[in-house]
């Protein structure tokens, strides 16, 4: 079948009849029990512990405090190591934290016989703290004088960034005659990933190691950061993942393994797991970061984006995690999506404060900038009575883009073909002029929002991957990635990929889900879009050395050019005339048990991937308001993607549609919120309003199908990009629907109707 076709997904059966193996199924049924001990307070010191009466419920092994730890800080985010420091991530976290950052800290863990024992441990500890006012708000945390919340950033700034395009200043830019200009802010606010498998691990020593299997998306960074976190060699360590129940970015950073490796050394090297509860992933794993935009824009009267300014205020939260970069990243899609004719200027900060630490989440900060990016295109097109789609035409950006400051380039182009197919599905210009001058309390509106996203990490870090196949006695080949499964469909990819290339068939091709540091090639792993792009760089490179080394032994074996000779459908075949020359069953079984030239045919290479692209598209809804309640219901949405070519349409769909229910609810009601002293109140799936199948209308797909000169096959970023338009599209979907602008997330019903009440379209009690 190969390359752009719908194979079924290869681990459909196993995770269908439930025979897949997660972590819970394979932890030994004697592991110790670990548990956490969380702080109770948001902002201050751990001063003392009392463990008399924990250390007497039965079943307790070891108690450990963060005055028990190594001294170690270490950087917990799924980024490639780099060998200068002034590119590694932030070291600012240990195993347990005697200074107290967030509500829910890491302060002890208990290790018991039982779930039970280390439950009720974990409840008769006693902790003496030294508290101190919450800093909830990047606001509070920048101001002079507020509470340090690590030593080695006293402004409390994780980091700042800024750039600008063109020349000149904004404000001498405004010095034009007749120009509109606009001043808005925009907020999006924090949420979970909410993956069907909690963060899980056991660890255990053999032989002197450390091995720990994780449901995790970054074995071998996993593997380095224990290393980091225990101050051991890394070789010390193995690292195995088996499947996984979804990560989303969660599980790209290093969550409890560090911690749970070193509670195995201090039992004597017995199993430990350590399994969170919902609750605990919620409150103590890592959130989407809230940003904050203040934007100023300019514009002429015929449409022309003359000039942009703005700050970017990002909530890191309580540790640094990946810290910077989501808010870097997030500003690049100002610059990337539209051109200023004079100047786009652009400062972000990102800032420690006493929330739950904000990590990666699916499309690593583009969300949140297209959020403000895609509300300021229709606001400045209402500003100048110009339809937005109007707007981003004249506006966005063009086929050849290159980044000035990345280079990457958008090396396939069709973002105005997308434009065109959602203009047509959702019949944009008969709604908008349908829906002009409603009245009622349930009125309709049409919205959009245009989107770019990269392809993998490079030029800012390192992208690189391995691959290995080795021919098996019947023909058949065993395919080993580091590039992890995480259920995306990256194995079916990466066997699909392995039959174009080898021409072996796919049913005689057997990836290894299982990703284990001590023999899968190494990988950075899954995140950024990149794992078909750069991966499937690795694959293809493999591939070919194998077919040479078949072809190779053919010729030895048929006394035959190479050259002259091709391997399709498990086949040796005459290039030529496609005459069956030699089974591959036939030539990998003399190859093994030649007594004169035995060869055991394997290939192994490493990509080291220097080139990027742009993945664009658009997304364009209906909705329907009721303006009294509140509500908001999606009559009609549709994502249109150019990805380049597909590598398997039925999996870019399903991409597609996750994505998408991700957005909504993003959009519509998911937000993490803290009462006044930091603690979450409502970290658990009754309080946290995710979107059920009963709350998600009809998604419709659509791609624009352009072969990218990059990829390996043609393919460019699909991962991440279905989730960052909604959240917009709605937004501008309300506006025209009740010409009311909501400039921040989510958009629940509770905002909706205060909203609504100030601008008049529902009556207060008494008014007629």
């Amino acid at each position: 079948m190969g390359i752009g076709t719908s194979l079924i997904r290869v681990d459909a059966v196993e995770k269908v009849t439930g025979t897949a193996k997660y972590v819970g199924d394979l932890e030994p049924k004697d592991a110790l029990v670990a548990k956490v001990v969380h702080s109770t307070i948001a902002n201050g010191v751990v001063k003392s512990f009392d463990l008399e009466e924990a250390l007497k419920v039965p079943g307790v092994v070891k108690i450990v405090t963060c005055f028990d730890v190594p001294d170690y800080q270490f950087p917990t985010p799924g980024h490639p190591w780099s060998t200068e420091k002034a590119h590694q991530d932030i070291a600012d976290r240990k195993l347990l934290n005697q200074r107290v950052r967030v509500y829910g800290d890491d302060i002890a863990a208990v290790v018991a016989e039982n779930e039970i024992a280390a439950n009720r441990a974990v409840r008769l500890i006693k902790v003496e703290y030294e508290e101190h006012e919450p800093i909830l708000c990047v606001e509070q945390a920048m101001k002079e004088g507020a509470d340090i919340l690590h030593e080695e950033r006293p402004d409390n700034i994780v980091g700042h960034s800024s750039f600008q395009v063109g020349e000149g200043t904004y404000e001498e830019a405004i010095k034009e005659e007749g120009l509109v200009t606009l001043e808005k802010e925009y907020e999006t606010q924090p949420v979970q990933h909410c993956h069907i498998e909690v963060p899980h691990s056991f660890a255990y020593m053999e032989k002197g190691r450390i091995v720990v299997v994780s449901s995790t998306q970054i074995p071998h960074i996993v593997r380095r950061v224990i290393g980091q976190a225990l101050g051991i060699p890394w070789g010390k360590v193995r690292v195995i993942k088996p499947y996984i129940g979804g990560g989303f970015g969660n599980k790209q950073d290093v969550l409890y393994e560090p911690l749970n490796a070193f509670l195995c050394t201090q039992v004597g090297g017995r199993c430990v797991k350590l399994e969170l509860t919902r609750e605990e992933t919620l409150a103590c794993t890592r959130t989407r970061h809230a940003i904050k935009y203040k934007i100023k824009a300019a514009v002429r009267k015929d449409g022309t984006l003359v000039a942009r300014t703005f700050k970017a205020y990002s909530n890191q939260g309580a540790y640094a995690s990946h810290g910077h970069a989501i808010v870097a990243n997030g500003a690049n899609i100002f610059k990337q999506m539209y051109r200023d004719e004079k100047v786009l200027e652009s400062e972000s900060f990102t800032v420690y404060t006493n929330c739950i630490t904000a990590g990666a989440m699916r499309a690593y900060g583009i969300p949140q900038g297209a959020f403000a990016t895609e509300c300021l295109a229709d606001d400045l097109a209402y500003a100048i009575g110009m339809d937005p789609l109007e707007f981003r035409l004249k506006n966005c950006m063009q086929a050849g883009y290159v980044d000035p400051h990345t280079k990457i380039t958008c090396h396939s182009y069709g973002l105005q073909e997308c434009i065109k197919i959602g203009r047509e599905h959702i019949k944009w210009d008969e709604k908008r002029e349908r829906y002009k001058n409603q009245t009622g309390s349930k009125r309709r509106g049409v919205g959009m929002a245009i989107f770019c996203y990269k392809t993998g990490v490079y030029p800012i870090s390192l992208e690189t991957a391995s691959c290995r196949m080795i021919l098996n006695q019947d023909g058949s080949i065993q395919l080993q990635m580091g590039a992890t499964e995480i259920g995306q469909g990256a194995d079916t990819v990466f066997t699909q990929m392995a039959s174009e290339v080898t021409g072996i068939t796919e049913d005689n091709i057997h990836i290894l889900t299982v990703q284990d540091t001590d023999i899968t090639p190494f990988d950075t792993g899954a995140y950024a879009s990149r794992q078909s792009y750069v991966s499937g760089m690795a694959v293809k490179k493999t591939g070919k050395i194998l077919k040479n080394k078949i072809l190779a032994y053919a010729e030895y074996m048929l006394q035959k050019k190479a050259d002259t000779m091709d391997v399709k459908q498990n086949q040796i075949v005459d290039k030529d005339t496609n005459e069956i020359l030699l089974s591959l069953g036939e030539l990998a079984e003399e190859a093994f048990y030649s007594l004169e030239h035995c060869e055991h045919i394997t290939a192994e290479a490493t990509s080291q991937c220097k080139n990027n692209t742009f993945a664009t598209g658009a997304c364009f809804v209906e909705v329907e308001v009721d303006i009294p309640y509140g509500t908001v219901e999606i009559i009609d949405i549709i994502n249109v993607h150019d990805s380049g070519k597909l590598l398997n349409p039925k999996l870019a769909q399903a991409q597609v549609h996750g994505g998408m229910s991700m957005g909504l609810g993003y959009t519509l009601g998911e937000e993490l919120l803290y009462d006044k002293i930091g603690r979450p109140l409502n970290n658990n799936l009754l309080d946290y309003k995710m979107p059920t199948a009963m709350d998600t209308p009809k998604l419709n797909t659509a791609f624009v199908e352009l072969e990218d000169p990059t990829g390996p096959f043609g393919n460019k970023a699909l991962g991440e990009p279905p989730a960052i338009p909604q959240a917009p599209a709605i937004r501008n979907a309300i506006l025209h629907a009740t010409g009311v602008a909501f400039d921040t997330l989510p958009l629940n019903p509770e905002k909706l109707v205060l909203e609504f009440m100030e601008h008049g379209l529902i009556k207060g009690k008494g008014e007629n």
